[in-house]
């Protein structure tokens, strides 16, 4: 295809919207966890698994997208809200609770997998609803990828530096955002 070819910009601009559209939760997410204070390691390790697991979703969508309804785009949003209002509400509870309990833990392997699928399950309802249209599926994850892991390096250094600024109110605010992004994804 030729690269001057307006249907070949229109979707690459179509498609870095959505892109980043989609890696909002990363970032916005990641500012939550950034600011229980975060180690540059751990930094560029939930960015690698985010932008995994925003192409492997989209990939797995548009594979089940022949064969899954617009039902499971909902379904897919509310788990993810559910998954969000369950972090946030722990990590609220375990920062204001008086004795030291144990908090969701970034660093474990599970802490990992559940911040990268709850930043990318909405990967996975688009990725159906491309499955639907002949698109180049290449650059859609590549970019999917690019976005959502560039997008949870921002958020989590970001978070990062606030939480050193808020203190000990960090986590409690971190868990309040998360709170509001589970919220919104289940209105």
């Amino acid at each position: 295809m030729d690269l001057a070819s307006p249907l070949l910009w229109g979707q690459f601009i179509s498609i870095g919207l959505m892109a980043l559209a989609l890696g909002l939760d990363a970032l916005s997410l990641g500012l939550g966890i950034g600011m229980r204070g975060i180690r540059k390691l751990d930094i560029a390790k939930i960015s690698v698994v985010t932008a995994l697991f925003h192409i492997l979703m989209p990939l797995a969508g548009m594979w089940m997208g022949g064969y899954i309804s617009a039902l499971i785009g909902k379904v897919a949003t509310i788990c993810g809200g559910v998954l969000l209002l369950l972090l946030g509400a722990h990590m609220v509870y375990s920062s204001l609770r008086a004795e030291e309990s144990p908090t969701y833990d970034h660093r474990s392997f599970w802490g990992l997998m559940l911040f990268s699928l709850s930043v990318s399950i909405d990967s996975f309802s688009v990725g159906v609803s491309l499955g639907m249209f002949a698109g180049d599926v290449i650059m859609t994850v590549l970019m999917f990828g690019t976005a959502g892991g560039l997008m949870s390096v921002a958020g989590l250094t970001l978070g990062r530096r606030v939480g050193e600024w808020v203190g000990e109110y960090g986590e409690a605010l971190g868990g309040v955002i998360l709170l509001a992004f589970g919220i919104r994804f289940l209105l």
